[in-house]
């Protein structure tokens, strides 16, 4: 379904700079679930399934406030994984997989919640090298400020690199012998996955605009005319 692992550098490659653009470097939204798992689909050869994964994760990824050192999950890498375990599956057999959105999905949280595991021990560790340097610091050594800035795009680069990497490495084999035994049909299985992003989102948006005066007619009357667009279209 997938290329072997010596295809995936290139993926994980993706996933250590999208990874990167979370938290560190540009910081541009590239990691957007939207943005990050088209890209995956493109050089995984389906940009629009890339997109498709990518509208569904970025839906549960409205939820996700990153703010200050709070922990939330990464989804820069996750949806790199999610993206590319999508758009193999789908270019493979879109008829044989009925299962591989709800599968795509799942991995992708579960990076998702391993990258912020993995941002939380790069956070320490940039932490006690900051703490051994606390006397150069102080002195203004701007070779030393220097330094643990480099250090830490690079940790943050690596971290990336290797959490797309080993994700690939075991949500593939997970994911084909999942599929191997899924007997859902097509139709139902997506409707559960659409559902929950949905109900997601929408309580990530209510969440935001609550306060702000007649917010529920206004988001009432969104809802409408999305639905409106989607039953049109």
């Amino acid at each position: 379904m997938i290329a072997p692992p010596a295809g995936y550098a290139a993926t994980a490659l993706l996933g250590a700079v999208l990874g990167l653009d979370v938290v560190s470097f540009p910081q541009a939204m590239l990691s957007r679930p939207l943005v990050a798992a088209t890209l995956a689909g493109a050089l995984a050869g389906s940009a629009t399934f890339g997109l498709i994964i990518g509208a569904t994760l970025e839906l549960f990824a409205l939820e996700t406030l990153p703010i200050g050192a709070s922990r939330y999950p990464e989804w820069g890498s996750a949806a790199v994984v999610g993206g590319t375990l999508f758009a193999m599956a789908e270019r493979a057999d879109p008829l044989a997989s009925p299962g591989v959105m709800n599968t795509a999905v799942l991995c992708a949280i579960v990076t998702a919640w391993v990258g912020s595991r993995s941002m939380v021990l790069l956070r320490q560790l940039n932490g006690r090298l900051a703490r051994r340097s606390m006397d150069a610091l102080a002195s203004g050594s701007a070779r030393t400020v220097v330094g643990l800035q480099l250090g830490g795009l690079v940790g943050d680069l690596v971290r990336g690199f290797l959490l797309t990497l080993v994700a690939l490495l075991v949500m593939v084999p997970a994911q084909n012998a999942t599929l191997a035994r899924w007997h859902s049909p097509m139709r139902e299985s997506r409707a559960v996955v659409v559902a929950l992003a949905a109900m997601v989102a929408g309580g990530a948006v209510w969440k935001l605009v609550h306060a702000v005066p007649r917010a529920r007619w206004l988001f009432l009357g969104g809802l409408l005319c999305g639905l409106a667009v989607m039953a049109l279209a």
